[in-house]
């Protein structure tokens, strides 16, 4: 029930030319296009199919580097209208102050008495320029600017500390840029810290998994019982390359306690190449089913490409998400 990358290439090469926007998209004016135009015109990513939203984490351009111009150009250039945004950099490239001490103490050479009073300054000058108005602007506009391209935020992957103060500046900062709520990793501890603050603030703590679901005794049930607000970031690729288990089975028993899907191609536990990532068509995720039945039973549930099998030199990260995005539709039209 897979398809096969040949054929799946022949298959949407044509449609892929004639919808996915050329190189020279620009911040400045991609905000002028139409949806619904042609790649000459400048045409807004749309990557929902049959009302499945399919979009993917910007960790998926992490060699394109962390820089949110950059990153906002590889989500229109692959075609994708919504992503799981990584916080890394962003605080930089807004402008925050810089921590002037690049290294870390440790046992042999701990932190002299001037890098700690250093520390301490860029510490008071980090929170100050978190809590001004310039800089809730600044969220406010880098929304309008992902927006005016085509590109919608639904979940952020950052967090500005763990005190109660610093989750509800967190959770502030997502609310602004439109996301549905943070993601973190899945875990009794994240569940328990992450979860209050994100139901006091309206919004969702979003536990993401690697393996933890083959691990003695893990608990996921025991996790979302923290609080209502607990939701699951699922990425079924880790979850069947651990276990070996459908994920369609964990989606059609916890459907209503999950926000997004991370999308990928593994190998299972019991291939001789054990959980291994792999070219979309050439691995064994059961995608086709889980899409289809996403789309069937109309979930609203966000299906994110996370992209992590080897780019071949002749590739990029951009072309390669357009690819996948392509495969998702192909599957769900």
């Amino acid at each position: 029930m897979k398809l096969s990358r040949r054929n799946f290439l022949g298959a949407s090469a044509a449609a892929a030319a004639a919808t996915i926007l050329g190189t020279g998209y620009s911040c400045s004016n991609v905000s002028k296009a139409k949806r619904g135009t042609n790649r000459t015109t400048g045409t807004l990513p749309n990557s929902k199919f049959a009302g499945v939203q399919i979009g993917c984490i910007t960790y998926s351009f992490r060699d394109l580097g962390d820089d949110v111009d950059t990153t906002l150009k590889a989500c229109v250039d692959a075609g994708i209208s919504s992503i799981e945004l990584m916080g890394s950099g962003l605080e930089r490239c807004l402008g925050a102050p810089v921590n002037p001490v690049s290294r870390r103490a440790t046992a042999e050479a701990p932190f002299t008495d001037e890098e700690k009073r250093s520390i301490e300054r860029y510490g008071k000058a980090l929170n100050e320029w978190r809590r001004s108005e310039e800089t809730i602007g600044k969220y406010v506009q880098l929304r309008k600017k992902f927006n005016d391209a085509g590109v919608n935020i639904h979940i952020l992957k950052w967090l500005s500390g763990t005190s109660d103060e610093e989750l509800d500046y967190s959770f502030k900062i997502a609310k602004i840029l439109g996301a549905i709520g943070i993601t973190i990793e899945a875990g009794d501890e994240n569940a328990k810290m992450l979860g209050p603050a994100a139901e006091r603030n309206g919004m969702y703590a979003i536990l993401h998994n690697h393996g933890q679901y083959a691990e003695p005794g893990f608990d996921i049930d025991r996790q979302l019982g923290y609080s209502p607000a607990v939701m699951l970031n699922f990425d079924m690729g880790h979850y069947f390359g651990s276990t070996g288990l459908n994920p369609a089975d964990f989606i059609r028993k916890y459907h209503d306690r999950i926000a997004s899907l991370h999308l990928k191609d593994k190998t299972g536990p019991n291939n001789p190449v054990r959980d291994q990532n792999q070219v979309w068509g050439q691995g064994e995720t059961p995608l086709k089913e889980v899409l289809q039945l996403v789309r069937d039973q109309g979930w609203p549930i966000y299906c994110d490409i996370e992209l992590e099998y080897p780019v071949v030199p002749w590739s990029s990260s951009v072309k390669e998400v357009r690819t996948c995005m392509e495969y998702c539709r192909q599957i769900l039209i």
